[in-house]
């Protein structure tokens, strides 16, 4: 009779266990991508991720090929009234400008001292890369790295006034923890320079700086009073964009990925080569179209333009996530 009520009692606490961990399992289902509204784009992540995963299948994919990349201007973050790297280099300009009297009459520095941002436009790619030089060079790599930790702890979005790296997409945000919560490495591919993104995409995104590639600089070593440091030259090593990426991509990771996401025509390339693999691959399109809680554009935006990887997304079946009906939260400070 005492072993009777031993194995009765033995068998609730089994039955209480399986019951708990089901409303875990349950609760954790349901957390799973949030911020998503329930629809096809939800539905077709987490179906390629569950097949992907899936042993047995034949769309199954070894935990050392899951690899997801993602641009990061206006894929993990937003990118407009103009790029954040961008409103760096005017806020170092004036904060330089003591040092440069001569700038005053050369552009496109002097649109930048009087405000005027279409004067910096009109400089076009010369006048960009002249501006980068003068602000991100002639320091050594540490203390790069204090004065853009320092910027991002004080510079504020124009439209929002929050801080710029409070910008991010919580729906991204939680596709980068969905992915690694399945065996994904997640790296960043962005045509933003590498050492302005490192300092804050481990906070951010969870994802450290070696798995951060960007666009590069020359450095040099050279020692000061007999300590190494790394020098910032003013030449440009390497642009990671357009063609670049898939380049980038086979230079620091050494495998072809097989989750891509992008946002406008500079990802045009690496969405084409990722989906190129044999194996299983998905590729997904940020799509700009919620002009009331972030911005909307594509077609004719100075930046993020996104025009021919929006006409060829159906017919290579990439997923193109409308912002506005796909996404129930943007940034993590909406209430």
């Amino acid at each position: 009779m005492h072993a009777h009520r031993s194995d009765t009692r033995l068998a609730s606490l089994v039955l209480a266990f399986l019951l708990l961990i089901a409303a875990a399992n349950s609760v954790f289902a349901q957390e799973v991508l949030s911020s998503w509204s329930d629809g096809a784009a939800k539905t077709r992540i987490m179906a390629f991720v569950k097949a992907t995963t899936t042993e047995g299948t034949d769309r199954y994919v070894a935990p050392d090929d899951r690899i997801a990349v993602f641009d990061n201007d206006g894929t993990l973050w937003s990118e407009q009234p103009f790029y954040f790297q961008l409103g760096f280099m005017l806020d170092r300009v004036k904060v330089l400008a003591p040092q440069h009297p001569e700038w005053k009459a050369k552009e496109p520095f002097k649109s930048i001292l009087a405000g005027d941002l279409a004067g910096v436009a009109k400089s076009g790619e010369k006048g960009i890369v002249e501006l980068g030089m003068a602000t991100h060079a002639g320091m050594t790599t540490d203390e790069f790295a204090k004065i853009v930790t320092d910027w991002f702890a004080t510079a504020r979005h124009p439209k929002t006034g929050k801080p710029y790296n409070e910008m991010t997409f919580v729906p991204m945000r939680e596709l980068l923890d969905y992915l690694r919560a399945n065996g994904f490495r997640t790296y960043i591919v962005s045509g933003g320079g590498v050492e302005f993104m490192r300092p804050m995409t481990e906070k951010a995104y969870g994802i450290p700086a070696e798995q951060v590639i960007g666009s590069t600089i020359v450095t040099q070593y050279d020692l000061v009073d007999d300590v190494p440091v790394l020098r910032r030259l003013p030449k440009i090593d390497f642009i990671d964009d357009g063609p670049g990426k898939p380049s980038g991509i086979n230079k620091f990771i050494g495998r072809r990925p097989i989750f891509v996401a992008g946002n406008s025509d500079g990802d045009y390339e690496m969405l084409r080569w990722v989906t190129a693999g044999k194996g299983p691959s998905f590729a997904m399109i940020v799509h700009h179209t919620d002009a009331t809680r972030e911005y909307a554009y594509d077609r004719k935006s100075a930046f993020g333009k996104l025009d021919k990887a929006l006409d060829e997304a159906a017919q290579r079946n990439w997923l193109v996530v409308d912002m506005k009906d796909d996404w129930k939260k943007i940034y993590p400070f909406e209430q």
